[in-house]
């Protein structure tokens, strides 16, 4: 072991004449591990909420989608599906057809976004007919046999909570775009049986979102033969924004193209925000031990001055008498920063393994997601280490600077 080194330890390990810097070295240690440990659970947080969040909706919603320009819809789909499904990075496409309607059963009514599918074309671009977990979506299949009088929907979990309803009940779906009468422009309504409820866990599509054939949508909306945007799946979803500009060539003028980044980027540049700004704060932790650290070195300096000087007149330098307090403050700093790592990675894969209930409303998940990674750590270990060894530049130069002859003169 250097000498410099062994010398560090004994001081830290040595029996003090005034208790009171043993409390503030042991309050550093206690100090750093609580700062680590908060900005590894924090970190985890931010990183779970991000890729879960992501996940939920990359599941429920397609990489790329096409529209009309115009927002007219699109008429000729028929021709240009096959088409666009043969562009480079395509991996699967469907139609769909959109609408806001009013959705309805007795005296409870919601606002829901109706949307007409295909369930063989959309079950490769978006999972949610496999989240059912109350009845089934086989009788949107084209070849199910239903009631004409009322086709079948299914809807979220969170929608069929608000307005009462469940698998077999019947709703009441109110389109605006109705027909002009003399009286007025009078809304279409036609009532639909609930054949399953789906739960994808993001807030957003449970509470508002509803599936039905495409042929029954148009038939709702008025509009034959006529559907609103082409999602895609690719096979690169980061590059999501240059595939879309390549469907959207493919496709000819007067088509736009849009993006799940396009689509969510407030959201995750909310998201990084608040990781940034949570990794600030909380790193204010590990400043406040690193001034512990410096107060507790600096009693040390002055309680261990003769020390010091009988060092140096041994011969010992000033640079290895800086060194010693330098790993020192390394030796309390690195002792709080394992704890930290410890205590924090244990908390993080425990709130993983337990899974804390959310308000979904609020939060848009219905669990607190955890998601600790590697990397993390080595930043926080750095920082910590870092912001540490800045807090003991100071007394260590004050012990180098000790003059032996003037500590001693009065011994």
């Amino acid at each position: 072991m250097r000498f410099e080194l062994f010398i560090a330890a004994r001081y830290l390990r040595a029996r003090r004449r005034q208790a009171v810097i043993g409390i503030i070295t042991a309050i550093s240690v206690a100090g750093v591990a609580a700062g680590v440990a908060s900005l590894i659970l924090a970190l985890a947080i931010t990183n779970g909420m991000r890729s879960e969040l992501q996940s939920r909706l990359l599941a429920s919603t397609a990489h790329v989608e096409i529209m009309r320009i115009s927002g007219e819809g699109i008429r000729d789909w028929r021709t240009l599906l096959p088409k666009l499904r043969q562009q480079p990075h395509v991996t699967a496409a469907a139609p769909g057809l959109y609408g806001q309607v009013l959705l309805s059963r007795g005296t409870r009514s919601a606002g829901a976004l109706i949307k007409g599918i295909i369930p063989t074309d959309e079950r490769t671009v978006s999972d949610l007919l496999q989240h059912i977990n109350s009845g089934s979506g086989s009788a949107l299949e084209p070849t199910a046999s239903t009631d004409a009088a009322t086709p079948p929907i299914v809807i979220g979990s969170d929608l069929a909570t608000t307005v009462g309803a469940a698998v077999g009940d019947t709703v009441l779906v109110t389109s605006p775009q109705g027909e002009l009468t003399p009286l007025g422009l009078i809304p279409r309504y036609q009532r639909f049986q609930i054949a399953g409820i789906f739960r994808s866990g993001f807030y957003q599509y449970d509470s508002s979102y509803a599936l039905m054939r495409l042929s029954d949508a148009q038939r709702l909306f008025s509009e034959p033969d006529l559907i609103s945007v082409i999602s895609f799946k690719v096979d690169n979803l980061y590059h999501a924004a240059a595939i879309g500009h390549d469907i959207e060539s493919a496709a000819g003028p007067g088509f736009q193209s849009t993006n799940w980044m396009e689509q969510n980027r407030e959201l995750f540049r909310a998201l990084k925000l608040e990781q940034i700004v949570t990794f600030i704060v909380i790193a204010l932790i590990v400043c406040v031990a690193a001034l512990n650290i410096l107060i507790a070195l600096t009693m040390m300096v002055m309680e261990k001055t003769r020390d010091i000087a009988v060092l140096m007149s041994f011969g010992v330098r000033a640079e290895q008498v800086r060194r010693i307090f330098l790993l020192q403050g390394l030796l309390i700093s690195l002792l709080g920063t394992v704890a930290g790592l410890i205590l924090g990675y244990a908390l993080a894969f425990a709130g993983g393994h337990y899974h804390f209930q959310l308000d979904a409303s609020v939060y848009a998940l219905d669990t607190l997601p955890f998601a600790p990674r590697f990397t993390d750590g080595l930043i926080v270990s750095a920082v910590s280490l870092g912001v540490s060894l800045l807090a003991t530049l100071y007394p260590a130069t004050s012990a180098a600077r000790i003059l032996p002859a003037e500590a001693l003169r009065y011994e």
